[in-house]
């Protein structure tokens, strides 16, 4: 199976929400997607987490050294929206 891109997964995701939200499909069907669905949640998910464990950020320290520090949220001086 060839690797599903994040984007493409998501969007997949999306669309069989939206699918399962008309109500129009058949039980067999909307049982067919719903596994689907379930599948593409469990890998966006270990996307994501893959992503957070990759993103670090350097930081100094007080003594003036640098060190690697696993990137958060809360330490970030990012703006909320």
């Amino acid at each position: 199976m060839a690797v599903l891109k994040f984007e493409k997964a998501l969007s997949r995701l999306e669309t069989i929400v939206a699918e399962l939200e008309r109500g129009e499909l058949s039980l067999d069907e909307s049982l067919r997607i719903f596994e689907e669905g379930v599948k593409l949640s469990k890998t966006c998910l270990k996307m994501l987490d893959d992503a957070e464990r990759k993103v670090e950020i350097l930081v100094q320290d007080k003594d003036g050294r640098k060190r690697i520090q696993a990137f958060s949220i809360e330490d970030s001086n990012l703006p909320e929206s």
